[in-house]
């Protein structure tokens, strides 16, 4: 299979469980290169727990995860199960960045040490390389005269752009949003919806769980339903959102309109 046509991350019967609490219950996803894949559904099925999982923040307990094709290697089983090789989590964990909800930044850096911090810390590359590569990329998401501010003088939406500065300071293969702009009120929201279409639109590969429905229309090529552990519907956005076949979409569609 030629390197361009291997999935950058694909999840086969994923299993999650906290204790007694099954959170997954037989999951599989491919996030094609190239590819918005979105994760929608109400809180409490799954989304974020599997998007944890792919980048190994969590440990599974049952199924595979594959990173362009090379599946991650295990020790133990059920809740025992966790991954055997720590260098290899180090490298997918910097090829698949993350960005969170509640924007994680370190609030003793200034913005700028902020996106500088990972490839210097972790990749150990050249300091004025990536001091170069961070304020580009900082002019790139619209915050270039913030980056020797600290994340507290900032408004939600300049720091959630700063967040998606550092993952991609990362040069990762893959971006990983959870739930990017609920923390923020609406106006603040459109800054970082605007971000996340222009890379969209620039071809990068991304798996985005998100409550907004019209970010998952517009820029999904899949979109995947998640009801309580499980995929309910998956499908082009075009399909999900402009004829839902299940009754559980329909209502949680409905309800998110409402």
């Amino acid at each position: 299979m030629a390197a361009e046509s291997v999935p950058v991350i694909e999840i086969r019967d994923l299993h999650k469980s906290y204790g007694t609490l099954e959170v997954l219950k037989g999951v599989d996803l491919i996030a094609p290169r190239g590819h918005v894949v979105s994760l929608i559904g109400s809180s409490g099925s799954g989304k974020s727990t599997l998007l944890r999982c792919c980048n190994l923040l969590e440990d599974s307990q049952q199924g595979e995860i594959l990173f362009e094709g090379e599946p991650v290697i295990w020790r133990g089983t059920g809740l025992h199960r966790h991954p055997a090789d720590r260098q290899q989590v180090v490298r997918i964990r910097t090829n698949l960045a993350m960005v969170f909800q509640q924007f994680n930044l370190w609030a003793h850096m200034t913005v700028l040490q902020n996106v500088m911090e990972a490839p210097l810390t972790v990749l150990k590359q050249n300091r004025e390389e990536v001091e170069a590569r961070a304020r580009t990329l900082l002019d790139k998401v619209g915050i270039g005269d913030k980056a020797d501010v600290y994340p507290a003088q900032m408004s939600g939406g300049q720091q959630q752009r700063a967040a998606i500065a550092r993952a991609l300071c990362m040069e990762p293969r893959a971006l990983l949003f959870d739930e990017p702009t609920s923390a923020l009120d609406p106006e603040l929201e459109q800054e970082v919806v605007r971000v996340i279409r222009a890379l969209a639109e620039e071809g990068r590969t991304m798996l985005l769980v998100t409550h907004d429905m019209r970010l998952a229309a517009d820029l999904s090529d899949h979109v995947v339903f998640l009801h309580e552990g499980r995929i309910a519907e998956e499908g082009p956005p075009e399909a999900l959102f402009g004829n839902p076949r299940t009754e559980r979409l329909r209502g949680f569609l409905s309800a998110t309109v409402a």
